[in-house]
C-alpha cells in the first residue's frame, strides 16, 4: 500500500493550486477532490481545511494524513471481510500448482470444460469427445472463467474449487456475527477452512465446493427469513424478507447446477423448522409456490436445452444413473451390495465424520452431550440441517466420505456457538487452528510436490512434450485413465483412443505422426521392430485408483 500512498501524495502536492487539493492515482482508479475552506467531518471532529495561498504547495504530512484518513475508512467488518476471504483463498490454493490432477475425477472435469471452451458448447459437456453427463454445468462454467484467465493448466482447475470455499468461510463469517458476534463468526469460518474434507475439495477439480456453497448459502437466507422466530436479534421488515427470499432460491437454482437435487436440501431443513417455530407467517415468509417455480427456472433454463439436444438421454444418464440408481445401487464399487452389509455401513459417516472433520471432531462427543442438555432455536435449525444431510446420505446405497461435506458448515457454525463453553476448550481452539494451517502448508508447499514425480500421466507428458504434435494421432493400451486425455490433449488435439495390444503396430505403422502409450514389458516385447528414428519415454509410478504401482512407456513416431 506505501506504493500507492507515495503516488498520491506526490500527485497530491504536484496539482495543488488555489487551495485545491487533487489526488489522482489511475492505477488505483482513484479521484478526491477537496476544496480549500470547506468543512470536513472526520471521525465525529469537525476539520477545517486552510485555504492555499497562490502557488504554495501542501506539505507531504497533509497529504500522507488525507491517504491514510481515506485507507482507514474502511470499516473493520469490511477489512474481516477481506481478510477471511484472501487468507482462506491463499491457503486453499497453495500447493495446486505443484501436483498433477488425481484420477479419475479431477481430469475429468478438467478436460470437459475445456472442451466445452473449445466447441463452444457451454449446455452439454463432452471428455474424449463422448459425452459427459454426470453433472450438471455449473463447475464447468466456474473452470472455463478461470482457464481464460489464468490458462488451461492444473492450477486454473482447481481455482473455482479454492474460489468457492473461500466464499463459503465469508458466508459462515457473516452469518455467525448475525446470533453470536464476530468471535463466532471468525471461529465458523475458521472450523470450516481448517477441516480435512476442506483442505482436500477446496484443492480438487471438483464440483463439491460450489454445492457446498450454495446449499450453505440457501441454508443461510432460509435462517434469516424466519430468524425472528428463531431468536436472533434485529427482525427483518418486508424489504429485506423480500431480498433473502430472492436469495433463498436463487441459491437453491445455482446449487442444482452445481450437483444436481443434493442442493435441494436446504427446502427440507426449512421445512423442518415448523417442528419448532411457532407462528402463523412460516409459510407467506417463504412463498414456496412462486420460489419453487422461480427455482425451476433457473435450472431450465439450462436444463431444457440440454434435454432436447440429447434427446433425453442427459435426464436418463444424470438424474436416472447418478442420483436414483446411486441411491438404491452400488457405483463403482463404493459402497455396500448385501444386506447386511447395507445395514452394517448406515452408520458410515457418523464414524468417518471423525476423520473428515478432524482436528475440530474431537470436540464433536462434547458438543454432543452439551446439545443434549442445552439448545435453543438456533441450535435446532443447524441440527437439523445437518442431520437431514448424514440421514440422506446414510439411507444412499452408494457411499464416500465426502458426501456429507454440505453439512460441515452448519457444523462449524454449531461448533462455533459453543466451542469455549465446552470443557477443557481454553487453549484448543487456538491450537488446532495454528497446527491445522501449519500441517495444511507443510503438506502443500513440500510434500505435494514431492508426491508429483509419482504421476506416471504427467511425467510421461513432461518428458515428450517438446516432441508433441497438433495433428497427432495417439491411443493408449490398458491405461485409459482420464489424466492422460488431461495432459496430452494440451499438445495434441485429437482425442485418444484405446488398442488392444495386437493393435499397436498397425496403429503406430499407419501415416502421420502419432504415439501410443503402452505398459513397459509390452514396448520392450516391440522394441525390437521400433525404427531407429522413433523415440520412446518411460515413467513409472502409481495408479491411486488401481492401488498398485504402474510403469509405462511412450512410443512416438515424428514427422517423417
Amino acid at each position: 500500500m506505501l506504493g500507492p500512498i507515495a503516488k498520491l501524495a506526490y500527485a497530491a502536492q504536484e496539482t495543488s493550486r488555489a487551495g485545491i487539493l487533487m489526488l489522482r492515482d489511475p492505477g488505483l482508479g482513484l479521484r478526491v477532490e477537496i476544496k480549500a475552506g470547506e468543512q470536513r467531518q472526520t471521525r465525529g471532529e469537525e476539520k477545517h481545511v486552510p485555504p492555499a495561498k497562490g502557488g504554495d504547495r501542501l506539505n507531504f504530512p497533509f497529504v500522507f494524513h488525507a491517504c491514510v484518513s481515506f485507507n482507514s475508512a474502511l470499516s473493520p467488518a469490511i477489512r474481516n471481510f477481506v481478510l477471511i476471504f484472501l487468507g482462506a483463498l491463499l491457503l486453499h490454493v497453495a500447493g495446486t500448482w505443484s501436483i498433477p490432477l488425481v484420477d479419475r475425477d479431477e481430469p475429468r472435469f478438467a478436460e470437459a470444460s475445456r472442451e466445452m471452451r473449445e466447441r463452444g458448447d457451454y449446455v452439454v459437456p463432452y471428455f474424449n469427445n463422448k459425452y459427459r453427463f454426470d453433472k450438471p454445468p455449473l463447475i464447468y462454467w466456474t473452470q472455463i472463467a478461470s482457464y481464460r484467465v489464468f490458462g488451461e493448466n492444473d492450477f486454473a482447475a482447481r481455482l473455482p474449487s479454492a474460489v468457492a470455499a473461500a466464499l463459503t468461510a465469508l458466508v459462515l463469517f457473516a452469518w455467525g456475527r448475525r446470533f453470536g458476534g464476530e468471535r463466532i463468526g471468525w471461529w465458523a469460518a475458521i472450523i470450516f477452512t481448517l477441516c480435512l474434507q476442506t483442505f482436500i475439495h477446496a484443492r480438487a477439480s471438483v464440483a463439491d465446493m460450489w454445492l457446498v456453497f450454495f446449499v450453505t448459502a440457501a441454508h443461510w437466507a432460509g435462517f434469516e427469513l424466519i430468524a425472528d422466530s428463531l431468536g436472533s436479534p434485529a427482525p427483518l421488515n418486508e424489504r429485506r424478507l423480500k431480498y433473502w427470499r430472492l436469495a433463498f432460491y436463487f441459491a437453491l437454482g445455482l446449487a442444482f447446477l452445481a450437483k444436481g437435487p443434493l442442493g435441494w436440501i436446504p427446502l427440507l431443513t426449512v421445512a423442518s423448522a415448523k417442528l419448532f417455530v411457532r407462528g402463523g407467517t412460516f409459510y407467506r415468509r417463504f412463498w414456496f409456490v412462486t420460489g419453487i417455480l422461480g427455482m425451476l427456472a433457473i435450472v431450465c433454463a439450462w436444463g431444457i436445452p440440454a434435454l432436447v439436444r440429447t434427446n433425453g438421454e442427459f435426464f436418463r444418464v444424470g438424474i436416472g444413473r447418478h442420483v436414483v440408481e446411486r441411491s438404491f445401487n452400488v457405483i463403482e464399487g463404493h459402497g455396500a451390495n448385501s444386506l447386511n452389509t447395507y445395514l452394517a455401513s448406515l452408520p458410515f459417516y457418523f464414524v468417518t465424520v471423525f476423520l473428515s472433520f478432524f482436528p475440530w471432531s474431537i470436540k464433536l462427543p462434547a458438543l454432543t452431550k452439551h446439545l443434549w442438555r442445552n439448545r435453543d432455536a438456533i441450535d435446532k435449525y443447524l441440527i437439523s440441517g445437518t442431520l437431514i444431510v448424514f440421514v440422506i446420505m446414510s439411507l444412499v446405497k452408494t457411499k464416500l466420505p465426502h458426501y456429507t461435506l454440505p453439512a460441515f458448515p452448519l457444523l462449524s457454525l454449531l461448533l462455533a456457538r459453543h466451542l469455549f463453553t465446552l470443557p477443557g476448550v481454553s487453549r484448543f481452539p487456538v491450537r488446532a487452528a495454528t497446527a491445522a494451517a501449519a500441517i495444511s502448508l507443510a503438506v502443500a508447499l513440500f510434500v505435494f510436490p514431492l508426491l508429483a514425480k509419482t504421476f506416471p500421466s504427467a511425467e510421461l507428458y513432461k518428458l515428450s512434450r517438446d516432441d508433441l504434435l497438433a495433428d497427432m494421432e495417439f491411443a493408449n493400451v490398458d491405461y485409459a485413465e482420464p489424466s492422460v486425455v488431461w495432459y496430452f490433449r494440451s499438445r495434441a488435439h485429437g482425442f485418444f483412443r484405446g488398442l488392444n495390444p495386437d493393435m499397436v503396430e498397425q496403429f503406430m505403422n499407419a501415416p502421420g505422426p502419432r504415439f501410443v502409450i503402452v505398459p513397459t514389458p509390452l514396448a520392450q516385447a516391440l522394441s525390437a521392430k521400433l525404427p531407429p528414428t522413433w523415440k520412446t519415454y518411460r515413467a513409472q509410478g502409481f495408479t491411486i485408483v488401481k492401488g498398485r504401482p504402474t510403469d509405462l512407456t511412450l512410443i512416438l513416431k515424428p514427422t517423417p
